[in-house]
Protein backbone atom coordinates (compact mmCIF):
# COMPACT_ATOMS: atom_id res chain seq x y z
CA UNK A 1 0.00 0.00 0.00
CA UNK A 2 2.80 2.56 0.76
CA UNK A 3 4.09 2.09 -2.80
CA UNK A 4 0.64 2.86 -4.20
CA UNK A 5 0.35 6.00 -2.06
CA UNK A 6 3.78 7.14 -3.23
CA UNK A 7 2.91 6.46 -6.84
CA UNK A 8 -0.38 8.34 -6.48
CA UNK A 9 1.40 11.34 -4.93
CA UNK A 10 4.11 11.41 -7.57
CA UNK A 11 1.48 11.06 -10.31
CA UNK A 12 -0.52 13.95 -8.83
CA UNK A 13 2.62 16.09 -8.63
CA UNK A 14 3.59 15.35 -12.22
CA UNK A 15 0.05 16.01 -13.47
CA UNK A 16 -0.01 19.28 -11.55
CA UNK A 17 3.34 20.29 -13.00
CA UNK A 18 2.29 19.47 -16.54
CA UNK A 19 -0.82 21.60 -16.05
CA UNK A 20 1.32 24.43 -14.62
CA UNK A 21 -0.64 24.58 -11.37
CA UNK A 22 2.28 23.79 -9.08
CA UNK A 23 2.20 27.28 -7.52
CA UNK A 24 -1.43 26.68 -6.54
CA UNK A 25 -0.51 23.35 -4.92
CA UNK A 26 2.62 24.55 -3.15
CA UNK A 27 2.33 28.12 -1.96
CA UNK A 28 4.50 27.93 1.15
CA UNK A 29 7.63 26.10 2.25
CA UNK A 30 5.73 23.43 4.19
CA UNK A 31 3.66 22.57 1.10
CA UNK A 32 6.76 22.45 -1.08
CA UNK A 33 8.47 20.18 1.46
CA UNK A 34 5.43 17.87 1.36
CA UNK A 35 6.08 17.33 -2.35
CA UNK A 36 9.60 16.17 -1.45
CA UNK A 37 8.21 13.88 1.24
CA UNK A 38 6.26 11.90 -1.37
CA UNK A 39 9.53 10.12 -2.21
CA UNK A 40 12.00 11.11 0.51
CA UNK A 41 9.63 10.14 3.33
CA UNK A 42 7.45 12.08 5.72
CA UNK A 43 9.61 10.95 8.62
CA UNK A 44 12.91 11.24 6.75
CA UNK A 45 13.00 7.59 5.72
CA UNK A 46 12.67 7.37 1.92
CA UNK A 47 9.91 5.25 0.43
CA UNK A 48 12.43 3.45 -1.81
CA UNK A 49 15.88 2.37 -0.63
CA UNK A 50 17.48 3.85 -3.76
CA UNK A 51 16.17 7.32 -2.83
CA UNK A 52 18.59 9.36 -0.69
CA UNK A 53 18.01 10.60 2.83
CA UNK A 54 17.65 14.37 2.69
CA UNK A 55 16.62 14.97 6.32
CA UNK A 56 19.70 16.29 8.07
CA UNK A 57 21.76 16.51 4.88
CA UNK A 58 23.86 19.67 4.57
CA UNK A 59 22.11 22.71 3.14
CA UNK A 60 24.87 23.53 0.66
CA UNK A 61 24.99 20.01 -0.71
CA UNK A 62 21.21 19.71 -1.07
CA UNK A 63 21.01 23.09 -2.78
CA UNK A 64 23.74 22.13 -5.28
CA UNK A 65 21.94 18.88 -6.13
CA UNK A 66 18.66 20.73 -6.75
CA UNK A 67 20.51 23.29 -8.86
CA UNK A 68 22.25 20.55 -10.83
CA UNK A 69 18.93 18.79 -11.53
CA UNK A 70 17.59 22.09 -12.84
CA UNK A 71 20.71 22.64 -14.99
CA UNK A 72 20.63 19.06 -16.25
CA UNK A 73 24.11 18.11 -15.01
CA UNK A 74 22.46 15.61 -12.67
CA UNK A 75 19.67 13.63 -14.26
CA UNK A 76 16.51 12.11 -12.84
CA UNK A 77 13.19 12.43 -14.62
CA UNK A 78 11.13 13.03 -11.46
CA UNK A 79 13.59 15.45 -9.88
CA UNK A 80 14.03 17.40 -13.10
CA UNK A 81 10.26 17.86 -13.32
CA UNK A 82 10.00 18.88 -9.67
CA UNK A 83 12.73 21.55 -9.84
CA UNK A 84 11.76 22.90 -13.27
CA UNK A 85 9.79 25.84 -11.88
CA UNK A 86 11.86 26.40 -8.74
CA UNK A 87 14.03 29.45 -8.44
CA UNK A 88 17.22 29.76 -6.38
CA UNK A 89 15.32 31.01 -3.34
CA UNK A 90 12.97 28.00 -3.40
CA UNK A 91 15.91 25.61 -3.64
CA UNK A 92 17.84 27.34 -0.85
CA UNK A 93 14.78 27.42 1.42
CA UNK A 94 14.07 23.72 0.88
CA UNK A 95 17.72 22.83 1.43
CA UNK A 96 17.74 24.79 4.68
CA UNK A 97 14.41 23.28 5.79
CA UNK A 98 15.64 19.71 5.37
CA UNK A 99 19.09 20.46 6.84
CA UNK A 100 17.41 21.30 10.15
CA UNK A 101 15.60 17.96 10.36
CA UNK A 102 17.14 15.09 12.35
CA UNK A 103 19.01 12.45 10.38
CA UNK A 104 16.89 9.28 10.49
CA UNK A 105 18.26 5.92 11.54
CA UNK A 106 17.60 3.33 8.85
CA UNK A 107 18.77 0.62 11.28
CA UNK A 108 21.13 -0.87 8.75
CA UNK A 109 23.48 -3.60 9.96
CA UNK A 110 27.01 -2.69 10.93
CA UNK A 111 29.69 -4.14 8.70
CA UNK A 112 31.54 -7.20 10.00
CA UNK A 113 35.18 -6.89 11.03
CA UNK A 114 36.67 -8.04 7.72
CA UNK A 115 34.47 -5.64 5.72
CA UNK A 116 35.28 -2.81 8.12
CA UNK A 117 39.02 -3.41 7.76
CA UNK A 118 38.74 -3.51 3.96
CA UNK A 119 36.69 -0.27 3.99
CA UNK A 120 39.22 1.48 6.22
CA UNK A 121 42.07 0.39 3.92
CA UNK A 122 40.08 1.64 0.90
CA UNK A 123 39.53 4.96 2.67
CA UNK A 124 43.29 5.34 3.08
CA UNK A 125 43.75 4.76 -0.67
CA UNK A 126 40.80 6.88 -1.85
CA UNK A 127 40.86 9.39 1.04
CA UNK A 128 37.07 9.65 1.44
CA UNK A 129 37.55 11.48 4.74
CA UNK A 130 39.63 14.12 2.95
CA UNK A 131 36.33 15.59 1.71
CA UNK A 132 33.61 13.81 3.69
CA UNK A 133 35.57 14.45 6.91
CA UNK A 134 35.98 12.29 9.99
CA UNK A 135 33.07 10.00 10.73
CA UNK A 136 31.88 10.64 7.14
CA UNK A 137 29.61 13.46 8.29
CA UNK A 138 30.46 15.83 5.42
CA UNK A 139 30.04 19.59 5.70
CA UNK A 140 28.79 22.48 3.61
CA UNK A 141 28.64 21.28 0.01
CA UNK A 142 30.01 17.80 0.82
CA UNK A 143 27.35 15.21 1.70
CA UNK A 144 27.06 13.14 4.82
CA UNK A 145 27.59 9.48 3.93
CA UNK A 146 27.36 7.85 7.36
CA UNK A 147 24.00 6.11 7.69
CA UNK A 148 22.91 6.77 4.11
CA UNK A 149 21.02 3.92 2.45
CA UNK A 150 23.35 1.20 1.14
CA UNK A 151 21.17 0.82 -1.95
CA UNK A 152 21.33 4.54 -2.70
CA UNK A 153 25.11 4.65 -2.24
CA UNK A 154 25.54 1.61 -4.53
CA UNK A 155 23.32 3.22 -7.17
CA UNK A 156 25.24 6.51 -6.93
CA UNK A 157 28.62 4.79 -7.18
CA UNK A 158 27.44 2.94 -10.29
CA UNK A 159 26.22 6.21 -11.81
CA UNK A 160 29.58 7.88 -11.10
CA UNK A 161 31.48 4.90 -12.54
CA UNK A 162 29.54 5.06 -15.83
CA UNK A 163 29.62 8.88 -15.75
CA UNK A 164 25.81 8.88 -15.93
CA UNK A 165 26.03 11.18 -12.94
CA UNK A 166 28.00 14.02 -14.45
CA UNK A 167 27.83 16.72 -11.80
CA UNK A 168 31.11 15.74 -10.09
CA UNK A 169 33.76 14.45 -12.53
CA UNK A 170 36.30 14.06 -9.71
CA UNK A 171 34.04 11.55 -7.98
CA UNK A 172 33.67 9.65 -11.23
CA UNK A 173 37.45 9.44 -11.52
CA UNK A 174 37.77 8.16 -7.94
CA UNK A 175 34.99 5.60 -8.30
CA UNK A 176 36.44 4.29 -11.58
CA UNK A 177 39.91 3.98 -10.00
CA UNK A 178 38.60 2.03 -6.99
CA UNK A 179 37.94 -1.69 -7.17
CA UNK A 180 34.31 -2.83 -7.00
CA UNK A 181 35.13 -4.97 -3.94
CA UNK A 182 36.58 -1.97 -2.10
CA UNK A 183 33.55 0.12 -3.04
CA UNK A 184 31.19 -2.60 -1.80
CA UNK A 185 33.08 -2.69 1.52
CA UNK A 186 32.85 1.10 1.82
CA UNK A 187 29.10 1.01 1.16
CA UNK A 188 28.51 -1.67 3.81
CA UNK A 189 30.71 0.16 6.31
CA UNK A 190 29.16 3.60 5.72
CA UNK A 191 25.58 2.34 5.73
CA UNK A 192 26.01 0.84 9.17
CA UNK A 193 27.52 3.93 10.77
Amino acid sequence: MPGRRRAARVFAILIAMSMDITPVLAQNLEEKAQICSACHGENGVPQERTTPIIWGQHQGYTYIQLRDYKRGTRKDEQMTAIVADMDRNDMMALAEYFSKKPWPNLQQLRADEATTMRALRANVAVNCTGCHLGEYQGDGTVPRLAGQSAEYMSKTIAQFRTRERANNPGMSDLMIATSPDDLAALVAYLAGR
